[in-house]
């Protein structure tokens, strides 16, 4: 179980740490390997794009987790725990609806190009890793969504405040 807590708690940052160092080490070496030897790689391009891409969807994931969104909520300052927190039980009941319907479509994009067996240009690896990153970010981001809304309903329940993320203005 405590395995799990740890996996729960981090999964983001390491996905996004490996994909980061992915991303650098692939571009430190292509503009090396230009610069020095005037020669470059597709794939490393192609790396470069895909970890890119990568690094977004999780992002975003780990920005639910976080509250970290860019939100309006000046408002809400003048409200009392619990009808601040039917606006953030609101607010992720919709997120989730779209999450939801995101993670349907494009996983539909995935099980087309696995029929298909599209590659990509440089690596000639199957697309679907890397268009995997989409149902990825979406199905993290659903599942922080609903560990949202359990929070937020037990934060209702109780009357207690409700988790607003980090504040980047005062």
């Amino acid at each position: 179980m405590n395995i799990l807590r740890t996996i729960d708690s981090n999964a983001e940052r390491w996905l996004l740490l490996t994909f980061y160092v992915m991303l650098v080490a692939t571009m430190a070496i292509e503009v090396i390997r230009r610069e020095l030897f005037a020669y470059s790689s597709i794939w490393g391009e192609e790396i470069v794009r895909y970890s890119f891409i990568y690094l977004a969807w999780i992002g975003a994931a780990a920005a639910v987790k976080d509250r970290a969104h860019i939100r309006i909520d000046v408002i809400l300052h003048y409200f009392g725990p619990r009808l601040k927190a039917i606006f953030y039980i609101f607010g992720d009941l919709v997120m989730l609806v779209v999450a939801l319907v995101a993670l349907y479509w494009s996983y539909e994009t995935v099980h087309v190009s696995a029929k298909f067996g599209s590659v990509s240009h440089g690596l000639r690896i199957s697309m679907v890793w890397f268009l995997m990153a989409v149902p990825l970010g979406f199905g993290l981001m659903t599942w922080r969504l609903l560990q949202s809304l359990w929070r937020d309903i037990n934060d209702f329940r109780t009357g207690t405040p409700v988790f607003e993320g980090e504040k980047m203005f005062d």
